[in-house]
């Protein structure tokens, strides 16, 4: 484990291992957290249309060019750009990708601490009682504090670094086959509660009857923009990931069962959450608050209801860890192969370097809010720059990079393991990761700059 990167490489055992770890990354807050409130501030049933649609169409065959890229090179996203398409700028796209993982975790784990924070609320009673304008108090006097916050990060870091020390079979692998199944069980538990509740019906309208009137340009790009965030593409965590997937394995259907589990639940999510919310009095369009006020509201209006606070705590900070190790991963794997480091020292480096940042992250919401760059917090800041222009950049160049540059014979022999398997998926693939995939995510990143207007 800490001997420096040889090219003996490290991969997943099986099938199961792969859709695991790869769905555990795209399985995380941002089903959980941020996919609620923004189908609740975008209109429901009409952006979770347009969100499908921009998953299958944009954001599978993204994936599957990730994968491609990854298998292909058995690299990191920068050394694997750099093995692909020597002498050439490519690599950029690859350095990109790990800047935007580092930044991404700092800014995400600064919300998995919150779930560790609200984990312990709920263990110790603290959430039971307390009215709306309590627990709004409550969320608004922890954020700006400083000791609790930081304390769960640094927690959180503890526990993604401790995972990717152990390398990619018995830390990676072990721990995703455990977590995404538990994830799945804990999140059909709270559905069966959500849906049972008097009123309920409601909340399962707005979230599957479409009202049309509610799209807009704003909508459609929130949609994107969730897709990418979900799906965990573009930043190059999937070409690592795919650097790990045995040659033998199918990368298309792994890439489907892999969005199909993320969608799916996303979707469960949204069920277990919308019922309840409509049932008891919340508001759909509450905002990042949505989580972490209104839910423990609504816990506290339903028998049990201290009982699956903690649950639910639970499964956030499961869905968090998924998604952490796998953006760790990303900068780790690119330490040991560019810089020839240990993946110990590797490990270390990485999360010591992130948690710099995470820390100015965690206080960005308290002692720092004051410090403002282009109008933003630094928390807001990282957010704005890895949702809004690194990802849909990584991935804008990435279908570009196998729709134009890339051998069209060498992305078939990866994708049919060398003539083992069909694809007649092939002309549709290539037409959307040369076309409709790029034509889309330059219109709506565009769009998002203020420099295209509708």
């Amino acid at each position: 484990m800490n001997e420096p990167f040889s090219g003996e490489r490290d991969s997943f055992t099986s099938k199961f291992g792969v859709i695991a770890a790869a769905a555990g990354s795209a399985i995380g807050l941002g089903n959980i957290w941020r996919f609620p409130y923004v189908t609740g501030e975008n209109g429901g049933g009409a952006f979770l249309l347009i969100y499908l649609l921009f998953v299958m169409a944009i954001g599978l065959p993204v994936m599957i060019s990730e994968f491609v890229i990854g298998r292909s090179a058995q690299k990191n996203p920068y050394g694997a750009f750099r093995m692909l398409a020597p002498g050439r700028p490519w690599f950029l796209i690859g350095l990109m990708g790990v800047a935007a993982a580092f930044m991404i975790l700092a800014f995400y784990t600064t919300v998995a601490g919150w779930t560790l924070e609200y984990f312990y609320q709920a263990l110790t009673g603290n959430l039971s009682g307390k009215t709306d304008s309590e627990l709004t108090q409550m969320f608004n006097d922890f954020q700006q504090g400083s000791f609790r916050p930081l304390l769960w990060f640094l927690i959180f870091m503890g526990f993604t670094a401790m995972i990717i020390l152990s390398g990619v079979r018995k830390g990676i692998e072990k721990y995703t086959k455990i977590l995404m199944p538990l994830l799945l069980i804990l999140l059909i538990t709270l559905c069966v509660r959500s849906v049972t509740l008097e009123g309920s019906g409601a909340g399962l309208r707005f979230l599957f009857n479409p009202d049309f009137s509610k799209i807009t340009p704003k909508v459609i790009l929130e949609a994107l923009g969730q897709a990418f965030f979900s799906l965990s593409i573009g930043m190059g965590t999937l070409i690592t990931y795919g650097s790990y997937i045995r040659k033998k394995e199918n990368l298309a259907s792994s890439a489907f069962y892999v969005v199909t589990a993320d969608t799916l639940i996303a979707i469960i999510a949204g069920i277990a959450i919308f019922p309840a919310l409509f049932a008891l009095g919340g508001s759909p369009a509450s905002g990042s608050g949505l989580v972490f006020i209104v839910i423990p509201a609504i816990f506290q209006k339903m028998p049990l209801g201290d009982v699956f606070a903690l649950i639910f705590f639970i499964l956030l900070a499961v869905a968090a860890l998924t998604s952490t190790i796998s953006v760790l991963e990303v900068i780790v794997a690119y330490l040991v192969e560019e810089l020839k480091m240990t993946r110990r020292n590797a490990t270390v480096a990485a999360t010591l370097a992130v948690s710099v940042l995470g820390l100015l992250t965690v206080l960005s919401l308290g002692s720092l809010g004051n410090i403002k760059i282009l109008g933003r917090n630094i928390f807001g800041l990282l957010e704005y720059l890895t949702s809004n222009i690194m990802l849909p950049l990584g991935g804008f160049f990435i279908v570009l990079f196998i729709g134009w540059f890339y051998s069209r014979k060498k992305t078939r022999d990866e994708l049919t393991n060398d003539g083992e398997l069909r694809a007649g998926y092939m002309p549709v693939y290539m037409f959307l990761v040369k076309f409709a995939a790029p034509i889309a995510i330059a219109i709506v990143f565009l769009y998002s700059l203020g420099i295209l207007k509708f």
